[in-house]
């Protein structure tokens, strides 16, 4: 499919295309569980410095490739890019989290909100694209992301991490063509940066729905599912000749896959909680499925570890269209050769699917 790339096995099962085996990353697989992470951190001095700085997110992005037999690269950066280039004063504080400086707290405050220029606003991360591109040479796909506008909205109407979505969840039912406005914004915007993205080297692009899943089911589709869908339909889908698959993600979505899968994305993220054979006979037809190991079974041993792999394989099924991830980040305190016993695996196990059979 992809002439230029060597390893292009993800690429053509979110297109829903035969492989030889199921591709396998990991969502923040460039992280604290990795030591040389850690220490690319402390020489960046603190989190905003290491996404801002184009040199360190790449080395960062390339580690888990270099320790590992991956299948995609993901850029390294942050969901809150976008709200921090609008003004907001994004910084992380040790043990809480993001904050906001200047968190929205009324409808003048969105009103005054620009669009960013990721041209301008967010050049770095689009340096970074193109670096981490060129630093692949062709070794396995690039991932491009962003958080989706609710997602976003919630985090900046918060002033940062929440257990009670009070604020934003007010906003919603007293105000809610406030928070249109804001949703609306963070489209466009989100529309321009994964386009940059794309143009830049990203070869899929990923939307990150964190928050999706504490809405109801009529609000999902109001306030998170449209936005995404505006935005699937705003993307650039072929680059230098080559398609670029979207995948949205929304944690807690399962009660709402097939919405999700109409929304014209070609593959749908699956957090832990649903057997990854059930989604397939909901929507696995018409999209690729990215998941959906939970990630605390890394805490296990190395052989359950294989078990767990072996029966997300088995429950998938033969045939294409399944990348293999956890459903959810992998956590800081995973000790790294567990997390080689689980891509071995996914590597050794999944060969049987493929093939000779039938791809769906």
């Amino acid at each position: 499919m992809t002439s230029f790339l060597k390893n292009d096995r993800f690429l053509r099962a979110l297109l829903r295309q035969p492989v030889d085996q199921t591709p396998v990353w990991m969502m923040r697989q460039a992280g604290r569980y990795l030591p040389e992470y850690r220490a690319t951190r402390a020489k960046a001095g603190d989190f905003m410095t290491l996404c801002k700085t184009p040199e360190l997110a790449c080395e960062v992005t390339l580690q888990p490739l270099d320790r590992y037999p991956l299948d995609a690269a993901i850029l390294f950066s942050d969901i809150l890019t976008i709200p921090d280039a609008m003004g907001l004063g994004l910084y992380f504080s040790e043990g809480e989290g993001p904050i906001f400086s200047h968190p929205l707290r009324n409808h003048q405050a969105i009103e005054a909100l620009g669009i960013p220029d990721p041209h301008q606003d967010l050049q770095y991360v689009i340096n970074a694209v193109s670096l981490i591109h060129r630093e692949l040479a062709g070794r396995v796909p690039l991932i491009g992301f962003s958080g989706s506008p609710w997602t976003l909205a919630t985090y900046m109407v918060e002033g940062g991490s929440t257990k009670t979505f009070s604020k934003i969840k007010g906003l919603l039912f007293d105000q809610p063509h406030s928070l249109h406005l804001l949703l609306d914004k963070l489209a466009q915007a989100v529309t321009l940066y994964l386009n940059a993205q794309i143009v830049a080297g990203a070869q899929a692009v990923m939307i990150f729905d964190t928050w999706g899943g504490v809405l109801t089911t009529r609000d999902y589709q109001l306030f998170s599912l449209q936005y995404m869908q505006q935005i699937v339909a705003g993307l650039q889908r072929e680059q230098a000749g080559q398609k670029v698959p979207v995948i949205l993600f929304t944690k807690g979505g399962n009660d709402w896959l097939e919405h999700i899968a109409a929304t014209g994305c070609d593959a749908v993220g699956l957090d832990w909680q649903l057997p990854i054979g059930e989604a397939r006979r909901r929507i696995g037809q018409k999209v690729a499925l990215q998941g959906n190991m939970d990630p605390c079974v890394l805490y296990a041993s190395p052989q359950r570890i294989r078990e767990e792999v072996a029966e997300i394989l088995a429950s998938y099924g033969h045939g294409s269209g399944h990348v293999f991830n956890l459903g959810h980040g992998i956590h800081p305190q995973v000790d790294p050769e567990h997390v080689g016993a689980f891509i071995h695996a996914v590597h050794e196990f999944s060969p049987m699917y493929h093939g000779s059979v039938q791809n769906n």
